[in-house]
């Protein structure tokens, strides 16, 4: 709209009949203005009323003048000190350049400096016409003649609207603009607005540090207001989209502009009211946060955490007894304050006589003293009507005030118009200098004073580099901004219960850090989720609204919020709390277990008896009843049945690879010897009955010799077997996580599925046929009958082996290892009772039957009958 404004009043400014050779003005602004000569001009633009208002125009006569009071409302309360302490500081700044003889020598800066009244229409009006150059001409001036008059930079404006007008306005004709106070992240488009340069930081920033500031305090759940403006939408949009990045969600959002009726207002206080956050982060200017507080305070909404932008986060919106109540806890960032020396002093020697008849100083002095100055013939010194009761004096002292306009300790704007000056009179330094030889005039020469155009000026805007007197390093990036720097500040309550704003901590444009961190209220829609436990979203209700679910067994989160549980991994399991995997318990049957140690004590006692009988035998095998018993082989029974109590220490202790081959090879070889020896034995019983038969020599087809060979050979099968499981796939350790959750049993598997039935079939088959032949000579007329004995071993044996096919499927971890243990030690023990017990009964306690007659009297009997 403001771009068709000014390309209309150029075509006006060039629309003369043929023959008119002179130039006119087709209107004129009639504003209030400071102004003083200078070589150079400075035009500066503020927003010194908070108001303008605005006629209906009928077009019938030539359109009134918009103006930034109403005479007949007395709007004084819209004169802003805060602003026209900025004015003056501009002012202060120029006049210390002009002092200065190291900047800027021989050139005296001026400026034209106008109060737009906070109405951008007036803000582009006054940017043309400081352009345009001076306001009165006389009828001889022709067109073509030139202005050396016209503005060389702007300072200003104060609103981010205004200055996105002007920046459109006169970017074409590239005149340097810098602003003090417009913080919109879209004036660093560079394309668009080539000529803009700011000293306080771009929103980029403060709605990074907002951001920032959300995460570190934990809130997850806000609410968000903001104004209808290119501040506030830009800035707003900048923060939102850096939010939902940290995963923070927004309850509500509601933007509000100066000119709202009531009824929206009222509906915004209503949502904050029924929200369920009370923490708020508004991005407006100070206007609409004072419209909207108030009527917090109509509505008396207590209770609010408000996160406030700098561009109202300093600012008085209501009284300080009852800002201490409605806008306690308000956090907010500011320009960093610092102390311009000599500031203080030039603001309080401001007078009316120093500027005679201005009516933006008059009106400044009767605002601060509220009093109505006078002539000194009576009449009026303003343009308004009286409304203050009392007259000033003149006499009054700026010192005795204490309000924005005096009150510099928590203030940073004027340092940043401070700085704007002096950026745009380095520049205009710069270029009188000489200094960059490759600068835009031709033949390498120099600018002169009254000849120079406003791009030139910006090509040493871009590079100007200084620093200030209090050592801040000063310059531009490549889109014209400065480097970022905010103070953070809290609204506390003092002794009297009033106000008090007090600095917590600062940012540097990455870095947070607090001196004292306030105490915030929590703001989230669901508390977090604790380690061991996960996130479950709400159906249809933002992802921050969600229900904590426990982690499954064997997985966790170790972190608050989780969305998923990780598993453990294979060796580790989750604790109680689910929120750290720990190591699984290690089960094996251990020699320091209890029940190993009384396995391997059974092993011991049961080895130890094998050598007790063997010492026996052998000092009896000389008697009979070891002669009987084909003493050889029994010795050698009782060596393969101390070898299976042997065998059984291999299954106890952690399993290895070479334990797990020794187990089974050790198992199956000795107790096929064992079963060999047996089954000889038995062979021999049935043979030697027959051989008692009259003409029976069968005895001699299985004699020593054979009975050796028999025993090798079975046992070499065993061991053949055992050598080719050994080498196909032998045995290994593994670890069984399957069995228990949180237990890991070690054991060992066997490899070779078919081997190991091989050698487990192998063993039962000779078992089988030593049953069956020991049964069926159980009987044999013997007085001392062995076959009984060893059918009631073999008996043993195979219940044994049975029953622990079951038990071992039934019995998990360790306990399936002692079970085969058991088995193990009960067999051998079940076939060194039975065989061996009688024969050392007869041995030591019934000496007297051990003779070859005790023995063979049943046959004799036989034989007779």
């Amino acid at each position: 709209m403001y771009n068709i404004l000014f390309w209309g009043l150029l075509a006006v400014f060039h629309m003369q009949k043929a023959d008119d050779s002179t130039c006119k003005f087709q209107g004129k602004v009639k504003l209030p203005e400071l102004s003083k000569n200078g070589d150079v001009i400075l035009g500066g633009i503020f927003n010194v009323h908070l108001n303008s208002f605005h006629q209906i125009h009928s077009f019938t006569g030539q359109p009134v003048e918009t103006t930034c009071r109403n005479k007949k409302l007395f709007l004084f309360h819209s004169f802003d000190l805060e602003v026209f302490r900025l004015v003056q500081t501009m002012i202060f700044a120029i006049e210390e350049i002009n002092q200065n003889p190291v900047l800027l020598p021989n050139v005296t800066l001026g400026y034209k400096i106008h109060d737009n009244c906070a109405s951008s229409a007036l803000a582009t009006k006054i940017a043309l016409s400081l352009v345009n150059g001076p306001r009165e001409m006389e009828p001889i001036q022709t067109c073509s003649q030139r202005y050396t008059k016209s503005v060389a930079a702007f300072i200003g404006c104060t609103r981010s609207s205004e200055s996105v007008d002007i920046a459109r306005t006169i970017g074409p004709f590239r005149i340097p603009m810098v602003s003090y106070y417009s913080t919109c992240a879209c004036l660093s488009k560079r394309q668009e607005y080539p000529s803009f340069f700011r000293t306080i930081p771009s929103d980029q920033y403060q709605s990074k540090l907002l951001a920032q500031l959300v995460e570190t305090f934990g809130w997850t759940w806000i609410g968000t207001i903001r104004s209808s403006d290119e501040y506030g939408i830009f800035g707003m949009q900048a923060f939102t989209e850096t939010v939902e990045k940290l995963g923070i969600c927004i309850a509500f959002s509601e933007s509000l502009h100066r000119t709202d009726g009531g009824d929206k207002i009222r509906r915004i206080v209503e949502v904050i009211k029924k929200a369920t956050t009370k923490v708020i982060v508004a991005f407006s200017s100070s206007l609409e946060m004072e419209i909207l507080v108030k009527e917090v305070v109509r509505q008396n909404v207590t209770g609010i955490q408000w996160i406030g932008s700098e561009a109202w986060v300093l600012s008085d919106l209501l009284a300080p007894e009852e800002s201490a109540i409605f806008l306690r806890g308000t956090i907010g960032p500011m320009v960093r304050k610092t102390q311009i020396r000599g500031l203080r002093d030039f603001l309080m020697d401001v007078h009316p006589s120093m500027y005679p008849g201005n009516l933006l100083v008059n009106e400044f002095w009767e605002t601060q003293f509220g009093c109505k100055l006078m002539l000194e013939n009576g009449t009026d010194q303003s343009d308004t009507t009286s409304v203050f009761p009392l007259h000033c004096t003149g006499e009054e002292n700026l010192n005795q005030t204490h309000n924005s306009y005096s009150d510099l300790t928590l203030d940073g704007s004027s340092y940043n118009v401070y700085k704007a000056v002096y950026a745009v009179a380095h520049a205009l330094h710069n270029m009188f200098s000489c200094k960059d030889k490759e600068g835009p005039f031709k033949n390498n020469t120099c600018a002169h004073t009254l000849d120079f155009k406003p791009w030139q000026l910006l090509h040493y805007m871009h590079s100007v580099q200084f620093t200030t007197k209090s050592q801040d390093k000063i310059y531009f990036d490549e889109n014209g901004d400065p480097v970022a720097s905010y103070d953070l500040v809290n609204w506390q309550t003092n002794a009297q219960g009033l106000k008090e704003i007090t600095t917590i901590g600062y940012y540097d444009g990455s870095y947070l850090c607090f001196n004292s961190p306030p105490k915030v209220p929590r703001a989230v829609c669901s508390e977090s989720c604790p380690a061991g436990t996960r996130k479950v979203s709400r159906k249809g209700e933002s992802i921050c609204c969600f229900d904590c679910t426990p982690c499954a067994e064997g997985e966790i989160s170790n972190n608050t919020d989780s969305i998923d549980c990780v598993k453990c991994s294979l060796e580790y399991w989750s604790n109680q709390q689910k929120d750290r995997c720990v190591s699984k318990r290690i089960e094996f049957l251990s020699f320091a277990d209890t029940l190993g140690i009384v396995l391997v004590t059974l092993a011991l006692v049961g080895v130890c008896t094998t050598a007790a009988v063997a010492v026996v035998f052998l000092q009896y095998k000389h008697t009979p009843i070891v002669k009987a018993n084909n003493s050889e082989l029994s010795f050698l029974l009782l060596f393969a049945l101390a070898l299976c109590f042997l065998s059984s220490l291999t299954f106890i202790g952690q399993p290895s690879v070479w334990s797990c081959m020794l187990r089974r090879t050790a198992f199956s070889i000795s107790f096929v010897l064992c079963i060999s020896c047996i089954l000889g034995k038995t062979i021999i019983v049935v043979l030697a009955f027959k051989a008692t038969l009259p003409s029976n020599n069968v005895m001699k087809w299985f004699g020593h010799t054979q009975q050796r060979l028999s025993v090798l050979i079975l046992t070499s099968i065993q061991f053949a077997i055992c050598v080719l499981w050994l080498t196909i796939l032998p045995p290994f350790p593994l670890k069984n996580s399957t069995h228990y959750r949180d237990v890991i049993i070690l054991e060992c598997d066997s490899g070779s599925r078919t081997a190991f039935y091989c050698v487990s079939g192998y063993i039962a088959i000779l078992s089988c046929i030593c049953f069956v032949l020991a049964f069926l000579a159980r009987k044999l007329p013997d007085n001392f009958n062995e076959a009984k004995f060893i059918t009631f071993s073999m008996l043993i044996f195979c219940a044994v082996w049975i029953t622990y096919i079951p038990a071992s499927v039934s019995s998990p971890g360790k306990y399936s290892t002692a079970v085969e243990v058991f088995a193990i030690l009960s067999s051998s023990f079940g076939l060194l009772v039975s065989i061996f017990t009688p024969k050392c009964y007869i041995i030591l306690l019934k000496p007297e039957t051990n003779t070859k007659k005790h023995l063979m009297s049943k046959n004799a009997e036989t034989k007779i009958k």
